[in-house]
């Protein structure tokens, strides 16, 4: 067996570039001021003797990571993939390193949180799960910033970022309204979910307000699966609905699948409209007339907000909405004034 090499330190780096040791710790420091000789000279160096710096060490000096904490309890969802991919590209920009943890779907973030806290995570953010009051105070009481992505928690003093969900049902409703359908339905997503609940709250609101009579509900779960087998048993009976608002883009996806296998057309026979705008949505299998969340500026908002509850520019809870943007493709009939021509 081959006898392992001794570690590069940064005191073998300050002594073959002939610096301090502080020079060498600079020079690998985001952000901190180091002469461009010096760094010159300290870069030739570590790269002549293969030196990497120690993140661990260094975190024990500065007592921060520069890690970011992510829980994600639905990986398989196609909305949240370029999510990630967003947050790590962002993240980076401002020196830091994402640490992923998933945990099951339809669960709260507060199983993950020891395991987080073991690897001393600067802060955290929460994409598709929640933290239950006591957690999030606990949290607090540690100093460690947190922020919901795509949730709200009503009963938490969290800060979170997230899609206007109750104008997005407001929306759909209008376009399904506008377009001449009155029996309507809606597939709810996980029951107790902020997403689910705005946005139900917003479409049977103004479905309400405009005098249509109440759409039929049958409950998705988020999952296709599930979604599949509700669409269609909710389709194949009598006084089946004209027209679906779907909570998100993945049981929209089943919604259409199961119309077609009931040998409905989509639009012709039922129109749906979803949330979200996730790749498949463009698919000409699918074609989906779908609100978009903004998820660029959402990730960006949620950063700036992280960010700022580290260093202390903002305190206390802040919950931001963002306005979505109706994508019109060919799963919905449309009003006149959307019609192309």
């Amino acid at each position: 067996m081959t006898a392992r090499r001794p570690r590069v330190t940064s005191t073998d780096v300050a002594r073959a570039a002939g610096v301090s040791q502080s020079a060498v710790s600079r020079t690998f420091t985001p952000g901190a001021s180091v002469a461009p000789k010096t760094r010159k000279r300290v870069v030739e160096a570590a790269a002549r003797l293969g030196y990497r710096p120690n993140a661990i060490a260094r975190s024990l000096i500065t007592r921060r990571t520069k890690l970011v904490g992510i829980v994600m309890a639905h990986l398989t969802n196609p909305f949240y993939p370029p999510v990630l991919e967003r947050f790590s590209r962002r993240l980076e920009e401002h020196g830091r390193r994402v640490l992923l943890i998933t945990v099951p779907g339809q669960s709260r973030g507060d199983a993950a949180l020891p395991e987080i806290l073991q690897y001393q995570v600067d802060s955290l953010v929460l994409t598709s799960a929640t933290l239950s009051s006591a957690m999030a105070d606990e949290c607090a009481r540690l100093g460690l910033p947190v922020v919901l992505f795509n949730r709200t928690a009503a009963r938490t003093r969290v800060s979170a970022v997230c899609c206007d969900n109750e104008a997005a049902g407001m929306l759909a409703a209008d376009l399904l309204l506008d377009a001449g359908d009155r029996r309507l339905g809606y597939v709810a997503g996980t029951a107790n979910s902020s997403t689910n609940l705005e946005r139900e709250r917003g479409f049977f609101e103004r479905v309400a307000s405009r005098k249509a009579p109440r759409p039929k509900r049958v409950i998705g779960d988020y999952v296709y699966e599930t979604a599949f087998a509700a669409v269609r048993g909710l389709l194949a009976g009598r006084g089946r609905p004209r027209a679906l608002f779907c909570a998100n883009d993945v049981m929209a996806f089943a919604a259409i699948d199961a119309a077609r296998d009931l040998g409905l057309r989509v639009p012709t026979d039922v129109s749906i409209v979803a949330v979200d705008d996730s790749a498949m949505a463009r698919w000409r299998a699918y074609d989906l007339t779908t609100i978009r969340q903004p998820i660029d500026a959402m990730v960006d908002a949620t950063v700036d907000l992280l960010l700022g509850l580290e260093d202390g520019r903002i305190t206390g809870s802040v919950v931001r909405r963002l306005p979505g943007e109706l994508v019109v493709r060919g799963s919905a009939r449309l009003p006149a004034r959307l019609r192309r021509h």
